[in-house]
């Protein structure tokens, strides 16, 4: 039981979860790199599959961990300070809210994927783990990133029921709310024009625009 007061707590660490959050890897991985802004080609998603497709697997890998790792510590906080599930659920959302919606990037941020995993391995390690093993054999099988992301998105509630179920709703929030970053996928998916991870991409001319 947390001998700080729940609540204040709790909102305070949702907040700096919202900001750990915010700080997209991508960007940060592309302007060390010296390599275009992937916000401006491609799926223009600031994330590791456009990046991949942008800028090969190394840099897609750093962009991978740091979006990843970037939320742990403040979840390392709220389950120190004896936080419930809930309310370290609501922190973890703070996250991938962040990662959504930053709000210095005028909310313009990516689909929560690997910001996900990394708020579920400090949560539920054996719920991340199968979902991050379901995304590899199906991105590897279909060589489609949404595809994988959403299959992984709606097996984890699943998954949580069997192996962590006192964060049954929190990995369900979890889940729609990239299942829902998703929406624009599933209508190129439907039309058949929804990209595949591995093959590169070349900026256009109204991408250069953009910038």
């Amino acid at each position: 039981m947390s001998s700080y007061p729940l609540l204040p707590t709790t909102l305070a660490l949702l907040v700096a979860g919202y900001l750990s959050g915010s700080w997209l890897g991508a960007l940060t991985v592309c302007r060390l790199a010296g390599v275009r802004d992937p916000r401006f080609s491609g799926s223009r998603n600031p994330g590791f599959s456009n990046v991949l497709r942008l800028h090969g697997k190394h840099l897609a890998l750093a962009t991978l961990v740091l979006d990843a790792v970037k939320g742990m510590p403040v979840l390392w906080l709220a389950k120190g300070v004896g936080l419930p599930p809930w309310a370290q659920g609501l922190v973890g959302l703070g996250v991938l809210l962040g990662h959504s919606y930053p709000l210095w990037h005028r909310f313009r941020g990516g689909k929560a994927v690997a910001s996900a995993f990394g708020v579920l391995l400090v949560l539920t390690p054996w719920v991340a783990l199968c979902c991050a093993l379901c995304w590899a054999l199906l991105a590897w099988r279909v060589r489609t990133a949404a595809i994988a992301s959403l299959a992984s998105a709606t097996l984890a509630p699943l998954l949580s029921l069997w192996l962590a179920r006192d964060y049954v709703l929190v990995v369900l929030a979890f889940a729609l709310l990239v299942l829902t970053r998703h929406v624009w996928n599933i209508r190129r998916m439907g039309s058949g024009r929804e990209n595949r991870l591995g093959m590169r991409q070349q900026p256009s001319r109204q991408d250069d625009s953009k910038r």
